[in-house]
């Protein structure tokens, strides 16, 4: 049962020693030289305005978390889709069902205004 695991182990060994040695390898050789604008933010080639600690509305997260459920909904039709003729009526129904809750969901979202920016 080892020789089956073996080279995946090996292989996430080497990965392990190869991040950890660039690290250890940058920090040990690279030049550290700090200055206030080396060490400033940065955004996009715009110096950056305000206070970086700002508040932002409720409805952000929300939309950011409708976003994320609706996002990885797909994570979860890709492979239903691939396996589709295999998986028959069971698979057919599981999937009604989950898009089911998922549209329960979007109207959920919807009805408490979650995607609105006003």
């Amino acid at each position: 049962m080892l020789d089956l695991y073996l080279p995946i182990i090996v292989v996430i060994g080497i990965a392990f020693a190869f991040a950890i040695g660039s690290v250890v390898f940058s920090r040990l050789v690279g030049v550290k030289r700090y200055s206030e604008l080396k060490m400033s933010p940065y955004e996009c080639g715009v110096p950056p305005i305000g206070n970086a600690n700002e508040r932002f509305s409720v409805k952000f997260y929300l939309v950011a978390v409708a976003f994320i459920v609706f996002d990885v909904e797909v994570a979860f039709l890709y492979p239903w889709a691939i396996m589709f003729k295999q998986l028959g009526w069971y698979g057919a129904i599981t999937m009604g069902i989950f898009i089911f809750v998922l549209v329960i969901g979007f109207i959920y979202d919807w009805k408490k205004g979650a995607l609105e920016w006003e």
